[in-house]
């Protein structure tokens, strides 16, 4: 069992849908949904987002850190759907999550008992602590 987290805590999975992974040929499939793996060549992705309601960005180790990039370069591409990040994303990772672009983090019951929400909500302010943001408003 998943819970979502997002900048007002835990909750339940509200998504219905169903994720299919990219094509083999890094094209999109006949779906809503997807999953986009590390590996993934989002770029390739540009002009095709249109009708893609969720996109879902594994993170399949602590280390592993393209899921941000995947994140930004999806919402500099003009995506405005909804963005999950799924896996090992631990309560620190939050405001880069956050930052990067993503609307909500996807993390399994283990974590989250690690973890609890107001781990995860002292992270929620994020917006009050993005020295980047802090520039641009000069």
């Amino acid at each position: 069992m998943s819970v979502i987290v997002t900048d007002a805590g835990f909750a339940q999975d509200d998504f219905t849908g169903n994720f299919a992974p990219l094509n083999e040929d890094g094209t999109l499939p006949d779906t809503s949904a997807i999953d986009i793996n590390p590996a993934d060549d989002v770029a390739a992705l540009a002009g095709q987002l249109e009708g893609v309601t969720m996109i879902r960005v594994a993170f399949p180790a602590f280390s592993d850190g393209r899921g941000f990039t995947h994140a930004r370069s999806l919402r500099l591409m003009g995506y405005t759907g909804r963005l999950r990040a799924a896996g090992h994303i631990i309560a620190d990772q939050y405001a880069m999550a956050r930052r990067s672009g993503f609307d909500e983090v996807e993390i399994d019951d283990s974590l989250a008992a690690r973890q609890p929400a107001p781990q995860w909500l002292a992270r929620a302010n994020w917006q009050e602590h993005d020295y980047q943001s802090r520039l641009r408003a000069r």
